[in-house]
């Protein structure tokens, strides 16, 4: 299957450099580009990406912006593309707030060219894009200083199983599903089983999100080992 990617940053040399690596993949077709967020709503509506690569900071719309209406569109609109926020910086105030919009993950613009195709593939798998190490430093620091939500989130935390409420604790603590795996003694399958319960009875969509909501329900507490 051919993932349909669109390139967003207000810098054209940025748009074009990775217009033309991840174009010249077999799997990948880069569908359009767009300068801000208002452009990539505009083209993204036209060209049903599968994938929008998207910088976090741009003129008229940011990242952050555009990613929070591409993830919750208006009545009507049913096309959702997985949206890799992109960023400067591995601790950026906005990649949090990114996250809890729904953004699959992010990844940083000088990252390998090879980790920025392997990155496109992941989230148009479904899967997240959230290195251990990220986890734990990233959401550990945004979830000590941000505001808890108006809903009280331990609640939705009520319809899993005690099994699936350690998977969702090892999950936020930054473990793989192979680390998980051992610490439990059960097969790499049966956590991706438990995975893709928790998802389907949180209504979350992907890993990131079950990160964030661990954190905000106190499950885990930042900095905790």
């Amino acid at each position: 299957m051919t993932i349909r990617v669109l390139v967003v940053d207000d810098q054209a040399m940025v748009r074009a450099g990775f217009a033309a690596l991840l174009g010249a993949q077999p799997d990948i077709d880069v569908v359009g580009d767009a300068a801000d967020g208002r452009q990539a709503l505009e083209v993204s509506g036209r060209t049903h990406p599968d994938v929008v690569l998207m910088d976090v900071r741009m003129p008229e719309m940011d990242g952050l912006e555009a990613a929070r209406r591409l993830l919750d569109p208006p009545p009507g609109v049913v096309h959702r593309p997985k949206v890799l926020m992109l960023t400067t910086f591995d601790v950026d105030d906005y990649v949090y707030e990114a996250l809890r919009a729904g953004a699959s993950g992010f990844l940083l613009k000088d990252a390998p060219p090879a980790d920025l195709i392997a990155a496109v593939r992941v989230v148009a798998a479904g899967d997240a894009l959230l290195a251990p190490s990220v986890t734990r430093r990233l959401i550990a620091d945004f979830a000590r200083t941000r505001p808890a939500p108006r809903r009280d989130p331990r609640l939705r935390l009520n319809g899993l199983t005690p099994r699936e409420t350690e998977v969702l604790e090892l999950i936020a603590r930054g473990l793989s599903n192979q680390e998980i795996a051992g610490r439990l003694v059960v097969a790499e399958q049966t956590v991706k089983t438990h995975i893709g319960r928790i998802l389907a009875k949180l209504d979350l969509r992907d890993r990131a999100q079950a990160v964030v909501l661990a954190y905000e329900s106190g499950l885990v507490q930042p900095g905790a080992q």
